[in-house]
């Protein structure tokens, strides 16, 4: 598979790596088809293993790599990591003021970002999609290193992290398409808005690997900041989310740390 995947060029690749990814999220929201919930105790397990993928693609995939390529460009390698991660942070800060959302299981009044009278629905599927932003950058500036031909960035680490990327897309369509359909639209309005949060993961993805591309000396920053920016999601959203429920909080810790182990074997086998 990884042969065939190399025959193609990095925008290409990056491309198709995050349809895929879009395609996990879609997958998720169609349980809306099957179902009207889920336990909520499988739903923090779920939110709680995405965020251990995150985690951990953001330090095997995208943190380690941009320390190493910052070496071998002669860059200060700490402070090109902290500049680039704190960058990606106070971007998706930045973002999360600005951009209109809801959190899952919050009222209306606590909708964050400008105040708008946009509906309840939509402010909801703004919240996943704004964190699908940086997953769609990690992705692309993945594929996009391997083409500047540097030892840390493999094909198959830019694999493992769109198949990580992907499994966590799960739990996230069906954190959408599941409370739409219990407030009362149909299930397919309820699965499109499910999986159409997921379509900025290919917009993202196919600029972040444009970037690195033609702005191969940004490169280590661009890793860094999709390290950072990941980061801020899951502090900032999914283990709040997931730990919300305090009966359920050991096993969804056991469940974060399952996800890390995932993603981290992944990396470790395919990279």
């Amino acid at each position: 598979m990884i042969d065939f995947i190399q025959q193609y060029g990095p925008v290409t690749q990056a491309l198709a790596a995050t349809l895929f990814t879009w395609g996990v999220t879609a997958a998720g929201a169609a349980l809306v088809f099957f179902t009207r919930t889920v336990n909520p105790k499988l739903m923090d397990c779920m939110l709680g293993f995405a965020a251990g993928v995150m985690i951990a693609a953001s330090f095997w995939s995208l943190l380690a790599p941009g320390l190493e390529m910052a070496e071998q460009m002669g860059q200060i390698a700490w402070l090109t990591a902290t500049i680039g991660f704190m960058g990606g942070g106070i971007f998706m800060r930045i973002t999360d003021m600005v951009l209109p959302h809801l959190h899952l299981g919050m009222d209306l009044d606590h909708s964050e970002g400008i105040k708008t009278s946009w509906q309840r629905s939509t402010l909801l599927v703004l919240a996943i999609t704004l964190h699908n932003i940086p997953e769609g950058l990690a992705v692309g500036v993945a594929f996009g290193a391997v083409a500047a031909n540097l030892p840390s960035a493999t094909i198959g680490g830019a694999v493992a992290l769109a198949i990580g990327i992907g499994l966590q897309n799960f739990p996230e369509g069906a954190a959408v398409s599941l409370p739409l359909r219990r407030e009362g639209l149909s299930r397919t309005k309820s699965f499109f808005m499910g999986q159409s949060s997921g379509v900025v993961e290919p917009i993202a993805g196919v600029i972040g690997a444009m970037f690195v591309v033609y702005m191969q000396e940004f490169l280590p920053y661009a890793l860094c900041f999709a390290a950072g920016a990941m980061i801020f999601v899951v502090v900032e959203e999914l283990i709040p989310e997931s730990q919300r429920n305090e009966a359920n909080i050991d096993i969804v810790t056991m469940a974060t740390m399952g996800g890390f182990s995932v993603m981290m074997i992944l990396d470790v086998a395919l990279g």
